[in-house]
């Protein structure tokens, strides 16, 4: 009888504990996206306040501030109107 007990305590207690290994593993690769995700946006970040000199006036502005034209970047439509 206390065998038997024992053997159906001891198949509960495997049980939860491969339940609760898997639901740490799940919780990790959930985590692991996350920072992935976040790394991914803060290298965005970067590319966006990266600086290029202007074509005409050759002061330096960034990145997404800028015209492209003609494969050359512009730092004001003055700048872009003087070039034509």
């Amino acid at each position: 009888m206390i065998l038997k007990i024992l053997i159906i305590a001891g198949i509960i207690a495997l049980l939860y504990f491969i339940y609760m290994k898997n639901k740490a593993a799940a919780l990790n690769s959930k985590k692991e996206a996350k920072e992935e995700k976040q790394k991914e946006k803060e290298k965005e970040k970067a590319k966006a306040n990266e600086m290029v000199e202007c074509s005409k006036c050759k002061i330096y502005c960034e990145l997404n501030d800028t015209l492209l034209s003609n494969g050359k970047y512009y730092c004001s439509k003055e700048c872009l109107e003087k070039i034509k």
